[in-house]
């Protein structure tokens, strides 16, 4: 097998603090490092300099700095992380989020085969005014022009990338952690008990849904609290707005950067409400199902393609507001069970093992192929990488994808 040198470029880094980018290059990033791949993550500066990790799970770490301005904070890191990346010489690179596209000219030029993977439909978050999601537009024309080959984590996004842009990609999903649900004694530290809580965990965005999600738990008798955890930069005005729609049954307990805590959290919630919207196959989505809570989520493609049978799905507070009862009365309880087994199942397709083998194969190819033509490439990995990594549509109560771990 062939040694790469492969860098990853585009996130905050490692270690997986923030979201799905930071996630996928933390499981697949120490995978490729175990097989002996040299793996160069480009991190933001968390710290002072010298105060920050070299390595990181055999992943070599470049700390640069970055503006604090969020329209300027990931095109700056990413402009230094290549002017880096151009002075040490790398065989593939992946750069994470399209609207780094600007940059691949560079790379490119440079003779470095380069991968770009996409994410969701940036454009539609709220939190860009008018010019944001016309940048966001372009840079999504720019990444199919400019990558040697285009990666997306749901089928969703494969087909919008397909409908607007005749463009192929990659399908290389997030992994699901399998995660033991007999643990509960660190919930003692939030005061709460098992199966006695509802669960929210995601970054405070409008798109996130988690205003809908409070509002409608405020509108029913819920008796059980609701336990709400995350933050975000830049979104202190919608922050407040959410605080504002709860009462005193609505527990906002901020990040949680403790694992196991975190873990148990998800393990024994009596609901987990997801209510992501713009993305593609969510690493928070995964990890409930693989824990076995019972989930309901916002109506959208992405989180059916996920969850399919084993979700129950709102759009509004209303919803929401019907869902907590039914999730409250004891007799809903054996089906809570039951979709919490399913959902687990379901998990069981997304193996982060066989996702790290997709980023392999991806890695070899480009080198191998020093692409030229990215859509007659992308077609032909996509072909092969379907043989043994596709993750995807499966009916509720299926068996595992073939190849997939059981």
């Amino acid at each position: 097998m062939t040694m790469l040198r492969i860098a990853m470029v585009g996130t905050r880094g490692v270690p997986a603090h923030y979201g799905g980018f930071e996630t996928a290059i933390e499981e697949v990033g120490q995978r490729l490092a175990a097989k002996g791949h040299e793996v160069t993550v480009y991190c933001r500066y968390v710290g002072e300099p010298g105060q920050v990790p070299d390595v990181h799970l055999g992943m070599k770490l470049v700390h640069l700095p970055a503006m604090h301005k969020r329209a300027l904070e990931t095109l700056s890191h990413t402009g230094v992380s290549v002017l880096h990346l151009l002075r040490h010489r790398t065989d593939a690179a992946i750069v994470f989020n399209a609207a780094n596209a600007p940059y691949l000219p560079l790379i490119r030029a440079a003779g470095i085969p380069v991968a770009t993977h996409v994410d969701g439909l940036e454009w539609k978050r709220a939190k860009w005014n008018g010019m944001g999601k016309r940048y966001y537009r372009m840079v999504e024309a720019l990444a199919v022009k400019w990558s040697d080959l285009l990666i997306a984590d749901a089928i969703g996004i494969q087909d919008y990338y397909r409908e607007r842009f005749e463009a192929d990609t990659v399908y290389l999903a997030y992994g699901a952690p399998i995660i033991d649900g007999g643990a509960h004694h660190r919930l003692a530290e939030l005061a709460l008990q098992p199966r006695k809580y509802h669960l929210v965990v995601a970054r405070f965005e409008p798109e996130n849904h988690i205003h809908l999600i409070v509002e409608g738990y405020v509108r029913s008798n819920a008796v059980h609290p609701l336990v709400v955890v995350g933050s975000a930069p830049y979104s202190n005005a919608y922050t407040g707005l959410v605080h504002a729609l709860g009462d005193q049954r609505v527990r906002f307990v901020g990040g949680v950067w403790d694992q196991e805590l975190l873990d148990q959290l998800y393990a024994n919630a009596r609901v987990y409400w997801h209510g992501h919207s713009v993305g593609g196959t969510n690493p928070s989505l995964l990890r409930a199902i693989g824990s076995g809570a019972p989930t309901n989520a916002f109506d959208v493609d992405f989180n059916r393609e996920v969850l399919a049978g084993a979700g129950r799905y709102f759009s509004d507070p209303d919803d929401v507001a019907s869902l907590v009862m039914q999730a409250e009365e004891p007799r809903g309880q054996a089906e809570l069970a039951e979709r919490g087994a399913l959902g687990r199942q379901l998990a069981r397709r997304y193996d982060w093992d066989l996702v790290a083998d997709g980023y392999e194969q991806l890695c070899l190819d480009l080198v191998a192929a020093k692409v030229s033509a990215p859509s007659r490439h992308a077609r032909r990995t996509a072909r092969r990488l379907a043989q043994h990594v596709i993750l995807g549509h499966q009916t509720p109560g299926a068996e595992p994808t073939p190849g997939a771990r059981q």
